[in-house]
Formats: C-alpha cells, structure tokens, sequence
C-alpha cells in the first residue's frame, strides 16, 4: 500500500467514506484466513499486516452482527496505527511486533504510556475497547482485560450517561422561535433547517441531508406496525444518525407539518436538501456553524448549542406524554410503566435503539432526589 493511499485514509474531512474498502479482486473466494495466510509471520512488515486487517474487518461491529458508522472506523483504524508506532517510539519495543503476535505485555506497556501522559480513564477505556476487537479479529478473546485489570477505577471510566443539568434552549431563556426567525431572514437554508431541529428534535447533519420533497412518506411506506400509527404522514430521517440507521417521524403535529412546508419553499428542486444547492455537504456544514455562531448559538455566547435545541424537543416529547417535568427539570419519580413507555418513545424519537439512551437528554429517575439532598433549605 502506497504512502498517499495510507495518507488519504488517515485523512479527516465530514464527508469522508474512510475504511470502507472494495474487496480486492485477489481475494475474491478466498477466507479471511487464507488472505492472511498469504503473508506468514515474519516476513510480511507488521503494519502490511494491520492494514489488511482493517481492510478485512474494520467494517465489524465487536459485539453485534451488524457494520459500525464511518466514524468509527475512521478512529478505530487511526488509532490501531498510532498504537503500533507507539509501540516502539514510546513503549520502548526496538522491533514492531506483527499484530497477530500481540500480548499482554504490549498491551501493559501501552497503558502505562497513556497513564504516564495522564490520558482520561474513559479514553483509556475507549482505547482498550478499540485493541478488544483487534483482538476478537484474530481469535484471541482474552487478550485484552478490563480496564480495572490495568489499575483503572470502574468510577473513572465508566460514562454517565444522565443528564444532569437542563441543556434546552428555553432553561437559558431563549426566544426560540424568535431567534429562528432572525436565523431564516439571514439564511433561508439554515433558518428552514433549525426549523426543522425545532420540530423533530433532528441532529445537525439530519437537518441539513433532509429532502423535504421526497422525504415525506405516507404511514403505509414506513413499514411500522399498524398500532405505532400517530399520524398520515411521517419524515423519513437518515443519513446523520448513528450508524445511518433510518427512522421516521410522525407528522402529528401543525409545527411540524408547518416546518416541512417552510422547508418546501427553501428547496425548489424536487431532490434537493436543505444545504445551499451549490455547497457539497461539508460546505453545508461548515456554513450551518457559521450562522449559528453568528447568532451567539455557543456555548460561550449564549450557553447553549444547535444540539440542545434536540434537547428541547425531546423533553418536551417527554412531559407531553407523560403531563410531568423531566427529571432533569427536577421532576418528580412516575410509575415505572408511565416512565418507561415514555422514555422508549423519546429513544425512538431521538433516532436510538436503546430506551436507556433517553437519559442523556432527560436525566435519570433520581435526578430530582439528588437535587433535594444536595440543597440545604431542605435539610431537617
């Protein structure tokens, strides 16, 4: 493999395919172990080797039967190489060793490394997930412990997920629509994607990749059972979302019949997106951040993001299931059943497979009883 080909791979851009290559023709019939048995040990360069396994597996989920996002391999794969180099530049290894003859040893001296320079467990974390699934590639499931196996506190790695603080426009006092408003007369293109965040809660990239003309489906279109039905017609959303899975939103409510409407008028062409129709979506991209900064949406300005704006909808999806306050908005704890049902139609919602995922936007159950432990007006 020629240098500019590593190079172009290695290579970040928004819209990059990276590490999703075409099966070589000299592989066609053949097994990923007989590919691999082509170049034996010791006389193949260690990263040829790696870099045929990342042709061959990098696609893989580790856990499930199903491909990972483009960004995922992207990091996957540039890490898998900066690990190899920093085996010997770092680590102390005078030879590279041939990734099907890692060990534990490589592994220890690597973490020790990233403890040395003081790395975040949680990346350390991510960094032994990425080195588990080189692992699972060559057959040795055992190869890499967990993270408390390294010296590593289960408290340091482990995420939490739960919101813990209100992340929506209106808990900074925003004139929401007023602001979109303001957002649209600038640009119509940006403007009409907001709007559509507003209404359904999409992510940034959704927005912009969304096709108001053709992207409109009647309920029968959408495959979901006749009992999920809430409305004629539903958007069908996919492009920005984890791993490009696709869902469809219902169209049952006037703020969002009235978004794709809006949207309708901003895109003339039939096929065409909510991007400028002269920008190529990294353009899009890069111009959406640069309307939104312009309007003080940053942290630093305002307090808040384009992405709380999803926050906002999907606590609002909540309370209007379930007539309560999110928890992260000191609400109060519900009856399991209510809770739960809600929170598995704001995963849906949000684009996530998982109702557990709904935490990250609406806090945790006991949200609201660490709030009142933590305030000493209600002590005693």
């Amino acid at each position: 493999m020629s240098k500019a080909t590593v190079h172009t791979r290695t290579s970040r851009t928004a819209t990059s395919l990276v590490h999703q290559p075409r099966r070589r023709q000299e592989w066609n019939g053949l097994s990923a172990q007989e590919i691999l048995a082509r170049h034996p040990t010791g006389k193949t360069p260690p990263l040829k080797v790696l870099e045929l396994l990342i042709d061959l597996f990098n696609k893989q989920h580790t856990a499930r039967h199903k491909e990972v996002s483009f960004k995922t391999r992207q990091e996957r794969a540039d890490f898998l190489r900066r690990f190899f180099r920093d085996l010997k530049h770092k680590a102390g290894f005078k030879t590279l060793p041939d990734p099907r003859n890692l060990g534990e040893r490589h592994i220890k001296a690597m973490v020790a490394v990233w403890q040395k320079e003081k790395l975040a467990p949680a990346t350390i974390q991510t960094y032994l997930s990425f080195l588990r699934g080189l692992a699972q590639w060559l057959g040795k499931h055992g190869l890499v412990r967990q993270p408390q196996d390294y010296g590593l506190k289960p408290d340091e790695y482990e995420r939490h997920e739960a919101a813990e603080r209100d992340k929506s426009w209106s808990a900074q006092r925003i004139d929401i629509d007023g602001l979109i408003g303001e957002m649209c007369r600038f640009d119509p293109y940006v403007g009409a994607a907001m709007w559509l965040v507003r209404t359904m809660g999409l992510r940034r990239k959704e927005a912009i990749m969304f096709r108001p003309h053709v992207c409109v489906v009647a309920f029968e279109a959408t495959g979901l059972p006749l009992h999920k039905r809430k409305a004629d017609l539903y958007a069908r959303i996919k492009g920005g979302s984890k791993g490009g899975r696709e869902r469809f939103v219902a169209l049952d409510t006037p703020e969002r019949v009235a978004a794709i409407e809006h949207a309708r008028t901003v895109v003339s062409a039939r096929d065409g997106h909510m991007g400028h129709p002269s920008h190529k979506l990294e353009q899009a991209l890069r111009r959406f951040n640069y309307v939104l900064e312009k309007f003080g949406i940053t942290q630093k300005a305002l307090g808040v993001t384009a992405h709380g704006l999803r926050h906002e909808v999907l606590i609002d999806q909540f309370e209007s299931l379930t007539g309560q306050a999110a928890p992260v908005r000191g609400g109060a704890k519900l009856p399991t059943e209510i809770d739960k049902s809600a929170r598995q139609e704001v995963a849906e919602l949000a684009g996530h497979a998982r109702k557990r995922a709904s935490s990250a936007y609406l806090g945790g159950v006991l949200a609201r009883q660490r709030e009142r432990d933590a305030d000493p007006v209600n002590e005693g």
